[in-house]
């Protein structure tokens, strides 16, 4: 096996990281943010990212709009605490993403 294969069959064995991103939507309301947050912390996670503003939403009212990333987390549990965000008072959206990234590119 030649020095390239064994370090191409190296990097496929390793998993793949990603970050999960979480995109809420919800009514402008002191208690929003932390219970959130607490979402995360109970498990454990620190955000990577977490960045939110109030914009005008539909029928004149204040939207606040939060956008949180969280790294190498596994998919189940992002499904589950997206699951959870959704049943979280005030909210009224939650969308999810998954942004992957190639072994060869973390190393870079």
């Amino acid at each position: 096996m030649t020095n390239h294969a064994f370090a191409a069959s190296q990097h496929d064995a390793q998993p793949t990281k990603s970050v999960y991103c979480f995109s809420v939507h919800a009514a402008a309301e002191p208690d929003v943010m932390p219970r959130v947050l607490e979402l995360f912390a109970k498990r454990n996670l620190v955000p990577a990212s977490w960045h939110s503003t109030v914009a005008d939403g539909n029928h004149g009212f204040e939207e606040l709009q939060i956008d949180i990333q969280v790294q190498q987390l596994e998919t189940k549990v992002a499904e589950h605490i997206a699951r959870c965000l959704r049943q979280v008072v005030h909210v009224n959206t939650v969308l999810t993403s998954e942004k992957g990234y190639s072994n060869s590119a973390l190393s870079a």
